[in-house]
C-alpha cells in the first residue's frame, strides 16, 4: 500500500502550481480599457463591493453625464457582476482539467465457513492512466474555452456601455424637448387668453375660440406624454446603473452635443467590425475549441478505459501475493462513431453560426450607417436652414406687430413653429447620438480604432468525417 502516498504526492505537484498563478479577469479589464477607456472590477468579496458602490456614489452626487453613467454602470449593474461569475466557472474548469483523476483503492475481505479459518484479504490501488495521458489536450481545450468566456464577457460590458450611452441621450432629450414644450404651452396660453379677450368684445366666432382652446389643451396633453416618457427613460437608466432608494436622486447635466461633420467609410466600419467584435471573435475561439475537442474525441475512441496499479492479497495462512494490475475496456460494441458524428455536427453548427454572423455583424454597420448618415443630414438641415429660418420669421414678425402692419396672432404662431424646428432639432440630434452608440457597439466598441487581424477558421473539411 505504500503506492498511495506517492500517488497523492503526484497529484498535489500537478494541480497547485499552475492554478494559483492565474489571473483570468485580467484580458477582460484589458479589453474593455482598450475599447470603452474605463476600468472595470470583478467583485468577488464584500470588501470590493463596498468599494465599488462607495465609488458609484461619489460620482452621483453631481450631474450624470455619457461617461460618469458609464462608470457608475461598471460599477454597480448587478447583471454584468453575475456575468463575470462566467470566468469563474470557466477557471475552475481549466483547474479541473490540470488535475491528475484520483487512484481507485480497492478492498475486500473473505471469510471461510470451514477450516482453515483464516481471513483471506484483497486490495488493489489503480490509477486512471488515460486521464493522464489526456492532461494536456483537456488543459488545451479548457484554457480556450476561457478564452471564449473572456472574450464573451467583454462583449457583454462592451454592449452595455452603448446601453448606457443610448440612455443618457435619451434623457439629455427629453429635458431639452420638455423644456421647449413648456415654452410653446406658454406661448400657445398667451394665444388663447388673448383670443378670450377678443371672443368677450365680439371680434372673433366661436369657432375660432373652441380651435384655440383645443391647441391649448392639446399642448398639455403632450406635455404630460413627454414627463410620462421621461419617467419611463430614467427608470431604464436606474435599471442600467443598478440604482435603488436614494441613489435614484440624481440629476443629468449637459446637453446633447451637435453632430460631427462626416463619419467614416461603410467599408473601412465593415472591416473594423469583422476584426473587432468581441462575439465574433468568441464564436471564433468556439469554433477553433470545437475543432480541437472532435480531434481528441477521435485520438481516443478506441480507448474507454485504461487503469494501471498494484493488487495484492493476503492468503489465509499467512502467505502475501503482490503484483501489478491493469485494466482495458475493450472496444467491442460502442467504438466511439456516435461520439464522432455529434462531434462532427457540432462542428458543422458551429460553422454555420460563426459564418452567418459575420454576415449579420457587416449587414448591421451597413444598415447603422446609413441611418446615422440620413439623420446627421436631417440634424444639420435643422441646425442650419430651417431653425434659422423660424427664428428669423419670428424677429421679422414682431417687427411687423411693432409696426403695426401684422396681428397678435401671427406672432403667435410664427413663435409656435420655431419651437416646433427646434424641437425636431433635439430628436434629430438625440436619434443621431443613438444611432451612434449602437454603431459603436455594432463594430467593437470605437469607431476611430484599427481593425484587428482577423484569423479564419478552417472550413468544415472531409477531415471531419467518420473515420
Amino acid at each position: 500500500m505504500n503506492i498511495i502516498k506517492p500517488l497523492v504526492v503526484l497529484v498535489f505537484a500537478c494541480a497547485l502550481p499552475a492554478a494559483a498563478k492565474d489571473k483570468p479577469f485580467a484580458p477582460v479589464e484589458q479589453t474593455v480599457k482598450e475599447r470603452t477607456k474605463r476600468t472595470v472590477t470583478w467583485e468577488q468579496d464584500m470588501a470590493a463591493r463596498e468599494q465599488s458602490l462607495a465609488q458609484a456614489r461619489t460620482l452621483l452626487r453631481k450631474p450624470l453625464n455619457v461617461t460618469t453613467a458609464v462608470q457608475v454602470a461598471l460599477l454597480n449593474n448587478r447583471d454584468l457582476q453575475a456575468t463575470f461569475e462566467e470566468i469563474g466557472l470557466s477557471s475552475a474548469d481549466v483547474r479541473e482539467a490540470r488535475m491528475l483523476a484520483n487512484p481507485e483503492l480497492d478492498f475486500t475481505a473473505k471469510f471461510p465457513d470451514r477450516a482453515p479459518s483464516g481471513t483471506k484479504l484483497e486490495w488493489g490501488v489503480a490509477q486512471n492512466f488515460l486521464s493522464l495521458m489526456m492532461i494536456p489536450l483537456r488543459s488545451r481545450v479548457a484554457r480556450e474555452q476561457l478564452a471564449a468566456a473572456q472574450l464573451r464577457v467583454s462583449d457583454e460590458v462592451v454592449k452595455l456601455v452603448a446601453e448606457v450611452k443610448m440612455a443618457v441621450y435619451r434623457g439629455q432629450a427629453d429635458e431639452a424637448l420638455l423644456a421647449r414644450l413648456r415654452m410653446a404651452h406658454e406661448a400657445q396660453g398667451a394665444s388663447l387668453e388673448f383670443m378670450q379677450k377678443l371672443h368677450a368684445a365680439g371680434n372673433v366666432p366661436d369657432l375660432k375660440l373652441t380651435q384655440e382652446q383645443a391647441a391649448y389643451s392639446q399642448s398639455r396633453l403632450e406635455i404630460a406624454k413627454a414627463e410620462a416618457e421621461g419617467r419611463e427613460h430614467r427608470e431604464k437608466l436606474n435599471r442600467l446603473l443598478g440604482l435603488w432608494g436614494r441613489d435614484t436622486d440624481w440629476r443629468l447635466g449637459g446637453a446633447l452635443p451637435n453632430v460631427p461633420e462626416s463619419e467614416p467609410s461603410v467599408r473601412g466600419l465593415e472591416t473594423l467590425a469583422v476584426g473587432n467584435r468581441l462575439d465574433l471573435a468568441a464564436a471564433r475561439t468556439q469554433l477553433q475549441n470545437t475543432v480541437k475537442a472532435l480531434g481528441l474525441e477521435k485520438s481516443f475512441r478506441f480507448i474507454g478505459a485504461l487503469d494501471f496499479g498494484i493488487a495484492g492479497e493476503r492468503e489465509p495462512d499467512g502467505a502475501n501475493l503482490t503484483g501489478p494490475s491493469v485494466r482495458l475496456e475493450l472496444p467491442l460494441f460502442n467504438q466511439g462513431r456516435a461520439r464522432i458524428a455529434r462531434g462532427e455536427a457540432q462542428l458543422r453548427m458551429a460553422h454555420r453560426k460563426f459564418e452567418q454572423l459575420a454576415i449579420d455583424i457587416r449587414s448591421e454597420v451597413r444598415e447603422l450607417r446609413d441611418r446615422l448618415i440620413s439623420q446627421r443630414d436631417m440634424a444639420q438641415f435643422y441646425r442650419d436652414d430651417l431653425v434659422p429660418t423660424r427664428q428669423r420669421v419670428v424677429a421679422l414678425t414682431l417687427l411687423n406687430y411693432n409696426a403695426m402692419l401684422t396681428g397678435a396672432f401671427e406672432l403667435f404662431t410664427a413663435k409656435r413653429e420655431e419651437i416646433e424646428a427646434e424641437r425636431g432639432w433635439i430628436e434629430a440630434r438625440r436619434d443621431y447620438w443613438i444611432t451612434r452608440a449602437e454603431l459603436e457597439r455594432a463594430v467593437g466598441g470605437d469607431l476611430d480604432a484599427k481593425p484587428r487581424s482577423v484569423a479564419q477558421p478552417a472550413a468544415v473539411s472531409n477531415k471531419t468525417k467518420t473515420r
